[in-house]
């Protein structure tokens, strides 16, 4: 089976990632790299030598990696459609922090992969607080 996370350069991205890390060496399975960054189109995703340094950073040794850089789709959609390419058995997002009011409110994104997932989904929130540069929408 095949875990997928998520990933964008941000600190809710670098907490997905590390939960993926855990769960795919947990569990003994695969783990699929859903990267994306937000540039000033809207559109991107960081290179994979960006996303394997983080990689480096969390010591993913022993985990069978690939990495999939967002084609022009939307993020949540983007991200569903590698769930269901890899048949996925988890997907894992990062959420941002937010403020006593707005923690019921979920991004777009990740209330687009919640509700439309057809396996489980783990939200983690960022470790280091709300970063006001990254607009994740998860």
């Amino acid at each position: 089976m095949t875990i997928v996370v998520g990933y964008s350069p941000s600190g809710q991205g670098a907490a997905a990632l590390r939960a993926a890390v855990r769960s795919a060496r947990r569990r003994g399975e695969d783990l699929v790299i859903a990267s994306y960054q937000y540039g000033e189109d809207g559109q991107g995703a960081p290179s994979e030598q960006e996303v394997r340094s983080a990689l480096a950073e969390i010591d993913a040794e022993g985990v069978d990696v690939t990495v999939r850089p967002r084609t022009g789709t939307d993020i949540g959609e983007f991200l569903l459609s590698v769930v269901e390419e890899v048949s996925a058995s988890l997907i894992v997002i990062g959420l941002r922090r937010k403020s006593p009011i707005g923690k019921l409110n979920l991004g777009a994104a990740a209330r687009r992969v919640v509700l439309g997932a057809p396996c489980p989904v783990l939200a983690v929130k960022d470790d280091h607080g709300a970063d006001a540069d990254a607009h994740a929408g998860a």
